[in-house]
């Protein structure tokens, strides 16, 4: 069950992404053969007039740019959990990654590390909400759905020497 409606294709410096609306928002954004990407989407290709993925390219490329952005109206679907673990993931500052035990006490979850890391993981919404800024402990690159390269130059994009 899809709660997609429309995709458009977004090329970018680091390869073309997937992005997808809802009824709502930004449903979802993949790199191409990205761990959890959801394959091929059953529905209609953006003719270049949807204001929410127009916001989605006009926010990436500012992001690539180094210059501020407004965030389009964002709808990942998951649970409950999910949708808390990325919803925290919006508050980390660029150029300040942060760790998985601290998000997950910062959530009052802190037993829940390792749930918490499988929450980042099925992030739906590449990029913008911002997976890429969550490493390891003692500050390694961990997994990252779209290979540790992207994360990598992600985090350079921002600033991080990580």
């Amino acid at each position: 069950m899809t709660h997609h409606v429309l995709q458009r294709r977004i090329e970018t410096p680091l390869g073309p992404l997937t992005a997808a609306r809802s009824a709502t928002g930004l449903s979802g954004l993949w790199f191409d053969g990205q761990k959890h990407h959801p394959g091929a989407l059953a529905v209609p290709e953006d003719d270049g007039s949807d204001p929410v993925l127009s916001a989605t390219a006009t926010a990436l490329a500012a992001y690539f740019s180094g210059k501020p952005f407004d965030m389009p109206p964002l709808d990942p679907a998951g649970t409950v959990f999910q949708r808390e673990v990325w919803q925290a993931l919006l508050s980390i500052v660029p150029g300040t990654p942060d760790t998985y035990g601290h998000l997950a006490e910062r959530l009052g979850r802190a037993q829940a590390a390792r749930a918490l890391g499988a929450a980042v993981g099925r992030n739906p919404i590449s990029i913008l909400i911002p997976c890429h800024r969550v490493v390891g402990a003692d500050g390694s690159l961990t997994g990252y759905a779209g290979g540790l390269d992207r994360k990598q130059a992600l985090l350079a994009l921002e600033g991080c020497t990580a």
